[in-house]
């Protein structure tokens, strides 16, 4: 082991499987990886614990090991105070969990890069996020903050107990928080929906100002709302969301797919990083905003998502990376990704520079602060609007094809940012799910394909019946074991994925996923632990001991909301109300700790929802090309848990009794059913549409 005086050892992260460690190689700090060794180090030498929690999508992460963490002074306090400790969020998310949490708890801040100090035992006294090598943009110099934390750490040791005390004494207070008694599940999604739509921005749409951050989820509540309470407000806001969160900048018009966010309140300028987490989550939303409004745009939205995932992310093995970089260099702020009047006169002939140049709002709401000769793409007018008083080739909507296939050519020629390939679980378990419902929106078999090939290879190489799934795949097969958000996310991405199919294993593969996350994670109240004590491998250090529940959304679904949604989605597909039953009984708790959580908590309220409707299952009887226009109608109507057969699906599926042997007619025709009641058969795409859009009154009637 190596000892408090010895040179840097850059080989601790030189084999590391993760981007973000190799890329601090050459850094002048002796970095070690998370693991016991830094605590034990720590406790001999009696030094404090300089963690760094970071990702290589991370701006300014990249800001701080380019600056700071390269600095010959910081380095030095580094090495003669400290034990240095680098971690990939994304490679252990329930490190950055708690230290999130830590370090929030005792300064009200977070994100990334995170910078917590520890003692020895792994417990938060000081931290924040980014700092700069010297006093500067509002911030206190690194150095200086070395200085006085060791300071601190050597001539009053009593204020660094009193810090961590007041860490921990918070930690359980928030623990410690929940409503006073139960809470019934109805009264607690229609709090949730008020306080949703109390946070709605009416000039932008989205959710709060600036920085806007996208919420899926939220987004998938309203198009519940609308439905069940028969509310058009929440409809008109969840389609303004939509739509100008596909026309602004924060979606990228040339390339496709979203950045992470907005930092501005009218979507116009975003932090440049591409996230296969935000990715996924907005992609299905997409897919039911088509569904729900039939909206052309929406659906442009949903084909340049899934083609920047093909094109960027997508592993030709199968599978999908993590991320995208938000820079192309040092120094860099989206320098890829925007564009300068010179550059878009370079790539385009004149009429396209004049049509793009109003269409994409050149030289108004999109130039970038640092630096506004470069411009963030985003659709500032309609397309009749900024063609108009021009004689156009094939009209608006074929010059903008030409604009922008012109603009992906010139845009090819740029150093292309970094682009994590590692593959976690339940990012492939959330892109396994958004391809199955996108690949059954477009009637495209090679998108259920991708999807496919990504399940297959992670339960093929990080898959164990009595393991779970492992969190990441490595050449040597599946590493991580344990995590709760992986086994839901990734039974979530199969269950959609076997209801696209009618293929039984991948339904068998999520039945046992759910059964093993029934059984080995559940904590206090019933709720579900974000790692199991059993089934976790990683080293038990510092505050990976504390028990922690993913409950709310952030701003994606929170776990405990995941499995409620995969209990439901389970026992709708089989029919089996024991998995609704379970959905329920976890809802109540998180119900009762997130009671006043407004927005983080509108997946667990659409959980709520759902577990209060009926579900819809529809086979198409029949193989000619009516009865595939009768399964393409099912599929692009929206209901917020429906499955769509055609012909009737092999076991473990299971149907209501009304509709579980075939038809004896040999007629092409829909059977529709919400729950155990089935409404006759109908022949016609517009009546099956109908029928699934007014629900269960329908069939009754």
């Amino acid at each position: 082991m190596a000892g408090a005086s010895d040179p840097p050892r850059a080989s601790r992260l030189a084999g590391r499987s993760s981007a973000y460690l190799r890329s601090a190689v050459e850094q002048p700090i002796d970095w070690h990886p998370w693991g016991p060794e830094p605590f034990e180090l720590a406790q001999r030498t009696g030094r404090p614990i300089l963690l760094d929690i970071g990702a290589s999508w991370c701006h300014w992460c990249h800001v701080m090991d380019e600056g700071t963490y390269i600095d010959g002074e910081v380095a030095r306090l580094l090495g003669q105070h400290f034990i240095a400790v680098k971690v990939d969020r994304d490679e252990n998310p329930e490190v950055d969990r708690r230290y999130q949490r830590q370090v929030g708890a005792l300064t009200g801040e977070g994100g990334w890069p995170l910078t917590a100090f520890l003692t020895p035992e792994g417990e938060v006294f000081l931290g924040g996020t980014y700092f700069p090598p010297t006093d500067g943009q509002g911030r206190p110099g690194f150095r200086r903050v070395l200085k006085e934390v060791a300071r601190l750490w050597r001539e009053e040791p009593e204020k660094i107990r009193e810090n961590s005390r007041a860490v921990q004494g918070s930690l359980e207070r928030m623990r410690a928080a929940r409503a006073p008694e139960a809470r019934a599940l109805d009264a607690f999604e229609a709090q949730v929906i008020a306080e949703v739509h109390s946070g709605y921005d009416p000039v932008n749409g989205g959710f709060g100002l600036s920085p806007k951050f996208p919420h899926p989820t939220a987004v998938s509540l309203f198009l519940w709302d609308a439905r069940a309470n028969r509310r058009p407000l929440s409809d008109e806001r969840a389609h303004e969301t939509l739509l100008r969160m596909g026309d602004g900048g924060m979606y990228d018009q040339v390339g496709g797919g979203f950045h992470r966010y907005s930092v501005d309140e009218g979507w116009h300028i975003p932090h440049f990083e591409k996230m296969g987490v935000d990715n996924a989550a907005l992609l299905a939303t997409y897919v039911d905003g088509v569904r729900r409004f039939g909206d052309p745009r929406l659906e442009e939205v949903v084909r340049g998502t899934v083609r920047w995932v093909r094109e960027v992310l997508e592993d030709p093995a199968g599978g999908f990376g993590s991320s995208q970089d938000a820079d192309n260099a040092p120094g860099d702020d989206g320098g890829y990704f925007t564009w300068s009047r010179p550059e878009l006169k370079a790539a385009l002939e004149p009429e396209e520079f004049r049509f793009a140049g109003r269409f994409f709002g050149v030289g108004t709401d999109g130039r970038m602060p640092h630096d506004p000769d470069r411009n963030v793409l985003f659709r500032m007018l309609t397309l009749d609007e900024a063609a108009e008083g021009r004689t156009v080739s094939g009209g608006p909507a074929a010059l903008l094809e030409r604009v922008v296939t012109q603009l992906r050519v010139a845009r090819a020629r740029r150093p292309l940012p970094a682009v994590d390939r590692a593959q976690y679980a339940d990012i492939n378990g959330r892109f396994i799910a958004a391809f199955a419902r996108a690949g059954s929106l477009l009637d495209d078999r090679t998108i259920l394909a991708d999807a496919t090939r990504a399940a297959d290879r992670f339960l093929q190489r990080g898959y164990a019946p009595d393991r779970g799934v492992a969190h990441r795949l490595d050449p040597s097969g599946g590493q991580g074991w344990g995590l709760l958000e992986d086994q839901v996310a990734f039974a979530g991405g199969l269950l959609e994925l076997a209801g696209s199919l009618a293929e039984p294993k991948y339904a068998l593969a999520a039945t046992h996923l759910l059964q093993l996350v029934d059984r080995e994670y559940r904590g206090e109240d019933g709720l579900l632990r974000d790692l199991s004590p059993r089934l976790y491998d990683g080293p038990s250090l510092g505050a990976l001991s504390e028990p922690s529940y993913p409950l709310e959304d952030s701003p994606h679904l929170a776990a405990n909301s995941a499995a409620a949604i995969a209990f439901l989605r389970l026992g709708s597909l089989s029919h089996d109300d024991r998995w609704k039953a379970k959905a329920v009984a976890l809802l109540a708790p998180m119900a009762r700790r997130i009671g006043h959580a407004g927005l983080f908590a509108a997946g667990a309220a659409l959980a709520a929802g759902l577990a209060a409707g009926e579900p819809a299952t529809v086979i198409v009887e029949g193989t000619d090309e009516v009865a595939h226009g009768l399964a393409r109608a099912a599929q692009r109507t929206w209901h917020p848990n429906v499955w769509v057969f055609e012909g009737h699906p092999p076991p473990p599926f299971s149907l209501p009794d009304e509709v579980a042997a075939p038809g004896r007619t040999g007629a092409t025709r829909a059977l529709v059913c919400f729950g155990t009641t089935c409404a006759p058969p109908v022949t016609d795409p517009d009546a099956l549409r109908q029928l699934l859009e007014r629900g269960p009154s329908a069939a009754a009637g």
